[in-house]
């Protein structure tokens, strides 16, 4: 047998393999490959030996068979402290391989694909690779397993500066762990695909079967309440936009609180597309607003309930610039996030330690499923993504809405679909005015919002609101009218909707229906 080291390199994503594979030739390993990869390889004058030269059997089947054979597997599974494995290795004269540098066929991205037909898909499904990453894992004592380009920088530096030219044990056994999460992404990949479609490869309503992929991030300090353990675990198919793709500027690390309250105002933040700022306190934005730019935003949102707002997550849809960072810095903040923050701003923001700085890139993609644990299962629904538009309104009283008004009231409405139910929300020139949120009853939200107001030194006069569901009572609307709301915004669908537009009729109030509900639990 040889006494070189051999590395086996099959990738699909050959993101740096060029650069990793030369260093590696260069400390002495010999490179075995397969199909695209050893053609890449050797057309960047890597010295590459094809796995079919290797094992004597060529490639079969149009590339369904390749490295599915002894010669590969039992140089990456032979444990080399054991005499029996030495001993068959050298009766068959196979090598052991020392380094499986392997990440699959591109899967998820194949059926994301909108024409992926159920044989593409099935296809794609990686056979041998699943194999080669597994059994190297499962000897992680004697074979390092790449599955992942951010890992090759790790591993050369150890290789290189190691007295032995081998990687650690502690090293091994972190590939080896990050490698069984690649695998088992990559299954429940496969099985949610699966799950989700028909013989055909039409896609059903819900998949028969959830595989979740979560990555641990970090450990958080305390979860909501200290005596609580908690950690943050990121979707391995995580959207762009999205919080767990946040990157911390600066700030004390996030708790489990912030992070869930981070999520929420920076949700509601994306739906708009002029100018927002949304504060967000106990999962509930307590001022929202647009202005021209984000200090005008800031300073209307700030200005709906300047009390909740005190240790608040602040979110904008557009850069922060210095004008607002001084502004924000008047209050006591936990959190501020935005798409960028001008030099200034961090400059600003930076003498202030304990803010913590969020930068998302703004992408308005969001999740297809929304998931809530409970007692022996998990509740799956569709995300509620639906904004309604002008058009999808419906005028059920004799006053219409005047245009500045129906502007307000789908502002109104887009703001109420983040408010927890019962949520009544009040709102003017493009800001909040009064916020009612989570409570048992609908008129007891109504004035809580009314209240808010109040306390604020707002006036309600020729205000507007939302209800994110329909009025189960006219009582609900007779204290919109006290407070000096002209104008409401709510689903419809009650049995008594005949009663409560009467109601408006009498007291003179524009109302528009949805046809659209957005509880919020």
């Amino acid at each position: 047998m040889s006494s070189s080291k051999q590395v086996l390199i099959s990738v699909s994503d050959k993101t740096g393999v060029i650069e990793f594979a030369r260093s590696l030739e260069k400390i002495g390993y010999k490179i075995l490959s397969t199909g695209g990869t050893a053609k890449a390889l050797s057309e960047a004058d890597i010295a590459v030996t094809e796995i079919g030269d290797y094992t004597g059997f060529p490639e079969m089947l149009d590339g369904r068979v390749k490295t599915l054979h002894p010669k590969v597997h039992a140089g990456i599974l032979a444990r080399r402290n054991l005499s029996q494995h030495a001993a068959s290795l050298k009766e068959h004269d196979i090598p052991t391989i020392e380094l499986v540098v392997v990440n699959l066929y591109p899967f998820a991205s194949t059926v994301a694909m909108p024409n992926c037909t159920l044989e593409n898909a099935i296809e794609n499904i990686d056979i041998g690779g699943p194999s080669m990453v597994r059994g190297a894992a499962k000897n992680w004592e004697h074979v390092g397993v790449i599955t992942s380009p951010e890992d090759y920088h790790t591993v050369l530096s150890e290789l290189t500066s190691s007295a032995t030219g081998s990687l650690s044990r502690e090293t091994r056994f972190a590939l080896c762990r990050k490698a069984f999460s690649h695998t088992a992404a990559y299954d429940s990949n496969v099985s949610n695909y699966l799950s989700a479609i028909d013989i055909r490869g039409k896609q059903t309503k819900f998949p028969q079967q959830i595989n979740l992929n979560f990555r641990k991030g970090e450990d958080l300090r305390y979860g909501e309440n200290p005596h609580q353990q908690a950690a943050f675990y990121q979707d391995l198919t995580v959207l762009p936009g999205a919080i767990a793709n946040y990157n911390q500027i600066q700030g004390k690390e996030l708790s489990y609180n912030n992070i869930a309250d981070s999520d929420a105002a920076w949700e509601c933040v994306k739906s708009f597309s002029d100018p927002a700022c949304v504060i967000v306190k106990h999962a509930n934005p307590c001022g929202v607003a647009i202005g021209e730019n984000a200090l005008k935003a800031y300073q209307k949102a700030f200005s709906t309930d300047p009390t909740s707002a005190f240790g608040g997550i602040i979110a904008f849809n557009i850069a922060v610039d210095e004008h607002a960072a001084c502004a924000i810095g008047n209050q006591f903040v936990e959190v501020v996030i935005a798409p960028s923050f001008s030099d200034e701003a961090k400059t600003y923001f930076s003498e202030k330690k304990n803010v913590r700085l969020l930068q998302i890139d703004l992408d308005r993609i969001v999740n297809e499923f929304d998931y809530k644990r409970v007692g022996g299962g998990v509740l799956v629904q569709n995300s509620d993504t639906k904004n309604v538009l002008e058009e999808d309104l419906k005028i059920v009283t004799e006053i219409r809405p005047s245009i500045k008004q129906m502007t307000d009231l789908i502002f109104a409405w887009r703001v109420a679909k983040f408010v927890k139910s019962n949520a009544i929300v009040f709102c003017g020139n493009g800001m909040t005015l009064g916020v009612g949120a989570g409570q048992m009853s609908r008129v007891d939200s109504a004035r809580i919002a009314c209240i808010k107001a109040e306390n604020a030194n707002l006036n309600l006069s020729n205000s507007v609101v939302a209800s994110d569901a329909f009025f189960p009572f006219r009582d609900g609307l007779d204290v919109l009218k006290t407070a000096g709301a002209n104008a409401v915004i709510q689903p419809g669908g009650s049995v008594r909707d005949d009663e409560v537009i009467a109601a408006a009729n009498e007291q003179g109030i524009a109302m528009v229906l949805t046809g659209t509900r957005h509880f919020r639990h």
